[in-house]
């Protein structure tokens, strides 16, 4: 069911099968937060979940902060080719070892290119779900070995046809991801006091690149320098930035720039951007949360553009930044948009990526 407004009481689908086991693997901070209801309601269904995570940006903090650590294994292969390649191939026999033997019946992934290596070898059923469509080598890979891929229909059939994923196999769903796994999202204001944000101030919230992405080779985005030296010279606004390495955050904290606040804990993103009066990013997902939370956004993201942000842009819920000059520093018209946004029920998406049901 899709409504705007104040969550609805919703009777959530129920998977009908007996008990099941079923094996989810983290390989990046977002998918944290798209997969946490799915395994909450799976478990909630009296349903049982193997975690594993594999230690990148937050993921394994995030994970720590949900109360639902996980079995950590491998490690990211960094910005090449070769060097994923090599991450790949030890990541997968360990996975390979953990996996077998455990009687999982169902695999579930957001991009992770381990996990259906891993459940094609032991002939489990798994689902990939991912919401950008031009990271060639990783769909090449994770769409031919799941037997389900999900995602949302606003990315044309025939750009995934390349992959493999052809009905029945595709499953195209309405809206975007984060109108799921935001439907009962209710943002925390002591994020503020957290990361030392004057709330009586503008706050711009910014996403560094994720450096690491095959499809970004490892580049920085050149704007950033730029970008904070404009919010910074804006006396009435202040920039809270988002790193998603350490290096990064000590890269943007040596510039020592008055009125840019750099977090060295992991931060609740979502409050964050909700209450933010905008957000300037690189990276997909908190953009597009930010564009469901109702709050002002500019993306500086280098790669192909996805189908996904094409509609945003369209829709006028999404700006793009070639130039930190033209970056509006103001006040959210309406500081509670979040309120109002659409909410989608997430037992929905379970049911897309466990069953044989359609959207």
């Amino acid at each position: 069911m899709e409504t705007d407004g104040d969550a609805p009481t919703l009777e959530p689908w129920r998977l009908r099968s007996p008990r099941v086991k079923v094996w989810v693997d983290f390989t990046n901070t977002a998918h944290v937060q798209v997969l946490r209801p799915l395994v909450e309601l799976l478990e909630e269904q009296g349903h049982e979940v193997d975690l594993t995570a594999r230690p990148l940006s937050q993921t394994v903090a995030m994970l720590d902060r949900w109360g639902r650590p996980a079995e950590v294994i491998g490690h990211h292969g960094g910005a090449g080719r070769l060097g994923k390649a090599e991450a790949a191939a030890s990541r997968v026999p360990a996975l390979l070892r953990w996996a077998r033997g455990r009687g999982i019946d169902r695999g579930l992934a957001h991009g992770s290119t381990d996990l259906p290596p891993v459940c094609r070898l032991l002939r489990i059923p798994n689902t990939t779900m991912f919401d950008y469509e031009w990271a060639s080598l990783q769909h090449h890979v994770n769409c031919r070995l799941a037997t389900r891929v999900l995602v949302p229909d606003a990315i044309p059939a025939e750009r995934l046809a390349r992959y493999g994923a052809k009905p029945p196999k595709l499953v195209r769903y309405p809206g975007l991801k984060e109108e799921y796994f935001l439907a009962d999202f209710e943002p925390d204001p002591a994020v503020l006091e957290q990361v030392g944000a004057d709330p009586s101030r503008v706050v711009c919230v910014i996403r560094t690149a994720p450096s690491y992405a095959l499809y970004l080779g490892g580049s920085e985005n050149p704007l950033l320098p730029r970008l904070l030296q404009r919010v910074s010279d804006d006396g009435g606004a202040q920039a809270v930035v988002i790193s998603r390495t350490p290096e990064q955050a000590e890269a943007i904290a040596a510039l020592g720039l008055p009125g840019v606040l750099v977090p060295r804990e992991t931060v609740d993103g979502r409050s964050l951007v909700a209450l933010a009066d905008l957000l300037v990013s690189a990276g997909g997902t908190m953009n597009r949360e930010a564009a469901v939370l109702g709050t002002p956004v500019w993306s500086i993201f280098e790669g192909p553009p996805g189908a996904v942000d094409e509609q945003l842009v369209a829709d006028g819920r999404l700006r793009m930044l070639a130039d930190p000059a033209d970056l509006e520093i103001r006040r959210k018209p309406d500081p509670e948009a979040w309120r109002n946004r659409v909410r989608r029920d997430p037992s929905d998406l379970l049911r897309w990526a466990v069953t044989d049901d359609r959207p």
